[in-house]
């Protein structure tokens, strides 16, 4: 059964649907051994985003809570099917770790093509780190030209524990994405999206799915927390990780 070395998208209480505090979430990562945990509260895009002073005041947090590495992130919206999204890139550059994902409040499902297009806009993007739940149902898109942008773009595919637990991403939807990525050796990170403090680094529905692709672990990111922490000081330098 896959656990990750750390949980690379999750939400805090500043996210109002989401029903735990940053060091109940930190707390539980390291009941589970967890290395690290990225704290991506929703951005403006979303009607229950926390105000930008969330992501400016986000360095008053400490490095670790309850011995867990915390990565200071955001889930950012993309607005638009050029790829735009709802926070500035002179706020991205500020934070340590970035999910960029569709979601219907911010825009509307369009065509594949349309999906398509705002996937590979996106790439040019040098702040994303993480491509936030792709599998959903309502944002079809063309798998094998998008997987082959987010590698060479350096974006990490999120195969997303939620999603499939609420059904919004089929398993065969999944289990698509995941022989397309272990075909392009394309890098996957699998994320928990948790909303609530229990279910931070729990990703066994994704574990499944994992094994039934005989996907290779050596293509799962966050199956080692020094690859992730290798990724981050090359891109923000010496942060204290």
């Amino acid at each position: 059964m896959f656990r990750p070395a750390a949980d690379l998208h999750t939400h805090t209480v500043a996210s109002t649907h989401a029903y735990s505090t940053v060091t109940e979430n930190c707390r539980a990562a390291h009941e589970l051994g967890l290395a690290a945990v990225a704290m991506t509260d929703h951005a403006p895009g979303m009607p229950d985003a926390p105000h930008v002073w969330h992501f400016v005041n986000l360095k008053v947090l400490p490095r670790k809570i309850c011995g867990v590495y915390l990565l200071k992130g955001i889930e950012a919206d993309i607005t638009d099917y050029k790829g735009n999204l709802d926070v500035s890139d002179d706020l991205l550059s500020t934070l340590e770790w970035t999910v960029v994902s569709l979601h219907s409040q911010a825009i509307a499902p369009g065509s594949i093509e349309n999906h398509t297009a705002a996937y590979l806009g996106v790439c040019e993007n040098k702040w994303v780190d993480v491509i936030g739940h792709p599998t959903t149902t309502k944002y079809r898109f063309d798998m094998e030209k998008c997987v082959k942008c987010f590698k060479e773009s350096g974006k990490l595919i999120e195969i997303n524990e939620s999603s499939i637990i609420s059904g919004k991403s089929k398993p065969e939807t999944v289990l698509e994405l995941l022989r397309i990525c272990k075909r392009y050796e394309a890098p996957i990170v699998v994320n928990t999206d948790a909303h609530y403090c229990g279910l931070i680094g729990r990703t066994d529905n994704a574990s499944a799915l994992l094994e039934a692709a005989g996907f290779p672990e050596r293509l799962i990111y966050n199956s080692e927390w020094e690859r992730i922490r290798e990724h981050i000081i090359k891109k923000h330098g010496d942060i204290g990780l």
